[in-house]
């Protein structure tokens, strides 16, 4: 029987983490360039709201396995088994140093940042790699070549990511499906609440040898207005995940912000000792 999906003509594209931020920017943007979206959402009662947009919204939650086979299958059903583009955005930040992270907050942080997206990626590649064609946009950070203090839980997770995703590149090879990483430095989004909960969750400054620096993340974090010189919006991402997605010859990389491209280049030329020196004095 013909497919009489009168969708089935769009190139589709799952997002996760659409409810907000890169997410949605990204979502909302391909929407009006054409492509089918289909919105992941982490909060199911975020869904009206992503479908009051004309997207179709899905509850995703990357710690959660069940979840994910739910939306995978859900997903596969609606597009008669396939899927052209994966942007795995969906992600989240705990704070603190390194000393101070228990475990089990360490363990949440893969299990979002890096375990989640993995088994999301693996259930949909087989759809990708039977069309011959497709592509995987995993959405990184700066802090994934890069190291900072009070970041570490993230920066392992990204670090992780990058490696991953770089084997993947490899053994994609032939198949049609291209992976691209997008490299992001500070970004103008709703990222910073949700690290704020994972702080207080988990974070005790009291007991800290670093609790007088916790006092000044505490305020950076508390701070909705409180962004470098170098912050952008969501659309600077955007438009390299377009051209991720839409380019015949995606990057492997993409570097956005200013402190991305810097970083990138003083990694390669300067000793670690000297870059050291200076990543030690960002707050």
């Amino acid at each position: 029987m013909a497919d009489q999906n009168p969708d089935s003509d769009r190139r589709t594209v799952l997002i996760t983490g659409s409810a907000s931020g890169i997410g949605k920017e990204a979502a909302l943007t391909l929407h009006k360039r054409g492509w089918r979206v289909f919105a992941s959402v982490r909060n199911p009662a975020d869904i009206p709201t992503m479908m009051a947009l004309g997207l179709e919204a899905v509850h995703l939650d990357l710690a959660d396995s069940r979840s994910i086979d739910c939306a995978v299958d859900w997903l596969l059903q609606r597009t008669n088994g396939t899927l052209y583009a994966l942007f795995n955005n969906g992600a989240y930040a705990q704070p603190g140093a390194v000393e101070d992270i228990p475990r089990n907050a360490l363990r949440a942080q893969f299990e979002t940042n890096l375990f989640g997206t993995h088994e999301l990626t693996t259930r949909l590649l087989p759809a990708m790699i039977a069309a011959g064609e497709g592509r995987i946009v995993q959405n990184s950070s700066v802090l994934g070549f890069v190291a900072l203090k009070y970041r570490g839980a993230y920066v392992s997770s990204k670090y992780a990511l990058e490696g991953l995703s770089d084997a993947l590149r490899l053994e994609l090879r032939g198949t049609g499906v291209h992976l691209s990483l997008i490299e992001p430095g500070p970004i103008r989004t709703g990222f910073r609440q949700r690290a704020r909960e994972a702080y207080q969750r988990n974070i005790v400054p009291v007991l800290s040898r670093h609790r007088e620096a916790y006092a000044t993340l505490e305020h950076r974090l508390n701070n909705e207005e409180f962004e470098s010189r170098y912050t952008l919006g969501p659309e600077a991402v955007v438009s390299s995940l377009i051209h991720a997605l839409e380019s015949d010859a995606p990057k492997i990389r993409y570097h956005v912000t200013t402190p991305t491209r810097i970083f990138s280049v003083m990694k390669r030329l300067f000793p670690q000792s000297m870059l050291d020196n200076l990543l030690a004095k960002v707050q």
